[in-house]
C-alpha cells in the first residue's frame, strides 16, 4: 500500500475516532448537552466504541489510528519502517480534523457553557495530580497494555461445527473492549491518552478554535502524552520480540 492510500484510510479512521471520542467527552462535560453529568464510565465506553468505529473505517490500512500502534508494529516487524511517516502524518492530521468537527457539532453548547476556561479536557488529556515523571509512567504502562495485547492477541480458531471463535473473531470489538478496560482501570491519573495523535491533534485544534473564554492549551504538559505512549509501545514490541512466540 502506497503513501496516498495509507494517508487516506488512516486520516479517515483517526478523524472518526477523535470526532466520536471528543464528542462523548463534550456531551458529558458541557452543561447544555443532553449527556451532561454522564460520568467517567460513559466516557470510557464512548472512547472504546470510538476506537471500534475508527479502526473499522481504517481497516484497509490495518486500522492503526495511533502512532504508538504504528511504532509498535514497526518494531515488531509487522509494518515497514518506510510506511511509518505516512501513518503518522495521517493520524495527526485526522486527529486535528476530528477535533474540529466535534467542536462544530457542539459549538452552541461551548458558547453556552458556564466554565469555558475549563474546556481543554474535552479535547486533550491532563493529570489529576501534576507530576510529569509519574504521569509519563502512567501513560507508558497503559500503552504497554494496549500494545502487548494487540501483538500477542491470538487469531481466530474454528470449532468442529465451522464456527469461528477467539479474539480475531471479534474484529476491532476486541481492542475496543480493551480500551474500555484501560480507561476504567488506568485512566484516572492522566485521562489515558495512550495515543500521541489523539492528544496533540485536538490540543492544537483547541489552541486555534474560536472558543469563547477558553483556557490555555497547557503546552507544558503536551509532551507527556506523546513520549509516554511511544515508550510504552516500544517496550511492548521489544517484549513481544523477546518472547518465544
Amino acid at each position: 500500500m502506497g503513501f496516498a492510500d495509507i494517508f487516506v484510510w488512516e486520516m479517515l479512521g483517526t478523524a472518526t475516532l477523535i470526532l466520536l471520542g471528543v464528542g462523548v467527552v463534550a456531551n458529558v462535560n458541557l452543561n447544555k448537552a443532553l449527556g451532561f453529568g454522564g460520568g467517567w464510565l460513559l466516557v470510557a465506553f464512548g472512547w472504546g466504541f470510538a476506537v471500534f468505529v475508527g479502526a473499522s473505517v481504517a481497516d484497509a490500512s490495518g486500522g492503526h489510528i495511533n502512532p504508538a500502534v504504528t511504532l509498535g508494529q514497526a518494531i515488531a516487524g509487522n509494518t515497514p519502517w518506510d510506511a511509518v511517516p505516512a501513518y503518522w502524518i495521517a493520524q495527526f492530521v485526522g486527529a486535528f480534523i476530528g477535533a474540529v468537527l466535534a467542536w462544530v457539532v457542539y459549538k452552541l453548547q461551548f458558547d453556552a457553557h458556564d466554565k469555558p476556561q475549563d474546556t481543554l479536557g474535552i479535547f486533550s488529556t491532563g493529570p489529576t495530580v501534576d507530576n510529569k515523571l509519574w504521569n509519563t509512567a502512567t501513560e507508558v504502562i497503559a500503552t504497554y497494555i494496549l500494545l502487548i495485547w494487540i501483538l500477542l492477541s491470538p487469531g481466530a480458531s474454528e470449532g468442529p461445527d465451522g464456527s469461528v471463535f477467539g479474539n480475531a473473531a471479534l474484529g476491532y470489538a476486541g481492542v475496543a473492549f480493551l480500551v474500555v478496560a484501560i480507561g476504567a482501570s488506568l485512566g484516572g491519573p492522566t485521562g489515558y491518552a495512550i495515543n500521541p495523535a489523539r492528544d496533540l491533534g485536538p490540543r492544537i485544534a483547541y489552541a486555534v478554535l474560536p472558543i469563547k473564554g477558553k483556557g490555555t492549551p497547557n503546552w507544558q504538559y503536551a509532551w507527556v502524552p506523546i513520549v509516554g505512549p511511544l515508550i510504552g509501545a516500544a517496550l511492548a514490541a521489544l517484549t513481544y520480540l523477546a518472547l518465544p512466540v
